[in-house]
């Protein structure tokens, strides 16, 4: 396994970090892959009954490294993609420790977890519109199925800032804690559930998960669709040069 991502079972929770703390754990093409073999491992070892997704240092996640994202190989699913259909289908329980940022695939894998603690500093964002593209990991679905949908929507739409407050008001996040208390709660609130067989837990997990998955691939194949039709489009093209130049996006130019 990769340093980047780093993995630790304890008495039968996976702890699984993100670990690149200098580049506030932004997930690069080698940790995709990581994530995607790490969960398809878990789920088929019996030794993990329950799995802790967390990051290292002061950072959850603050996304995809466009530097080193890449392309598959023409006919191969690029390890982005796979990692989230290994997240989507891992079926014992999942659950998040988020603080500081988490932003772009680093906010929309959290709508997966089962559950979400966060940290008083978070700052999660979805900036797909101020980018000119679209959501992914399935999230256009899993956050209304979440949220509701108006709720969703305006996070979506408007790609505000969501601090601890809202991301627990909204329903997000189960429960916001001091970022020093965080990663103990989540990891005792995992030791919980761990006590319990794993057969049960991955049954119960299917009961509650199953009538999701045909919707959540659905929203995946539609994003996926989506993202080719906007990236390299005019508005995605301003939104990258206005990142660059450190200046407002001016979508409405003609």
């Amino acid at each position: 396994m990769t340093d980047l991502l780093q993995t630790d079972n304890r008495d039968g929770v996976l702890v699984v970090t993100f670990n690149r703390p200098g580049k506030k754990n932004a997930i690069n093409t080698e940790m995709w892959a990581g994530l995607r073999d790490t969960f398809r491992a878990a789920a088929a070892d019996d030794d993990v009954v329950c799995a802790l997704l967390c990051g290292a240092g002061e950072n959850f996640c603050s996304g995809v490294d466009l530097a080193s994202f890449g392309d598959a190989r023409e006919g191969e699913e690029h390890p982005f993609e796979a990692a989230a259909r290994a997240v989507v289908e891992f079926d014992k329980p999942l659950v998040a420790a988020a603080q500081g940022v988490a932003i772009g695939g680093g906010a929309t894998v959290l709508f997966h977890a089962d559950i979400v603690y966060v940290g008083q500093s978070l700052r999660m964002r979805l900036p797909f519109a101020s980018l000119g593209v679209v959501p992914e990991w399935g999230s256009s679905y899993m956050l209304q199925a979440n949220i509701g949908a108006q709720r969703a929507a305006e996070l979506f739409y408007t790609a505000q800032w969501i601090d601890a407050e809202k991301a627990v008001q909204c329903g997000i996040a189960a429960a916001a804690l001091p970022d020093a208390a965080l990663f103990e709660h989540a990891l005792a609130k995992a030791r919980e559930i761990a006590q319990w067989p794993v057969n049960s837990l991955r049954e119960i997990k299917r009961s509650l998960r199953m009538h999701h998955l045909p919707a959540i691939d659905a929203a995946i194949v539609a994003e996926q669709a989506g993202m080719k039709r906007q990236v390299g489009s005019p508005e995605n093209i301003e939104a990258i040069m206005a990142f660059m130049e450190k200046r407002p996006p001016n979508f409405r130019k003609r």
